[in-house]
């Protein structure tokens, strides 16, 4: 079992990688599981990977604070608009398919836009 879950750890970083260079594919998430996926397999990636010098920091945000930085979030909703726009104006897929895609992009953006943008400041009393 430890070796499907250390191979969908390289799977799910290899996606987050490509996330760095393509704007439609998001690389957070994808980092998110492979830590998951290493903390299930090899504690060796898991500290590679959660102390590694570009992507750590955002897991390192996400794993204590839940936060999720203003430029994600920007960035995140920008690309599901444009997403959704492209499918209604440019795509034949059914009616109902795009009310079911525009209702999943709206939970996402939802739950994108209700989580913390900074460290919350401590009440020094």
């Amino acid at each position: 079992m430890r070796i499907i879950f250390f191979t969908l750890g390289w799977i799910f970083f290899a996606l987050g990688l490509i996330g760095v260079f393509l704007p439609v594919l998001p690389t957070t998430p994808f980092m998110l599981l492979a830590l998951f996926m290493f903390t299930k397999s090899s504690k060796r990636f898991h500290h590679w990977l959660y102390h590694h010098r570009v992507f750590g920091p955002p897991l390192q945000l996400w794993h204590q604070h839940r936060i999720i930085p203003v430029k994600a979030k920007i960035l995140s909703v920008s690309m599901m608009s444009l997403s959704l726009l492209y499918i209604i104006f440019f795509s034949p897929i059914p009616v109902w398919l795009i009310i079911v895609t525009g209702l999943l992009m709206g939970y996402g953006a939802w739950f994108v836009l209700s989580k913390p943008s900074r460290i919350p400041e401590t009440k020094m009393n």
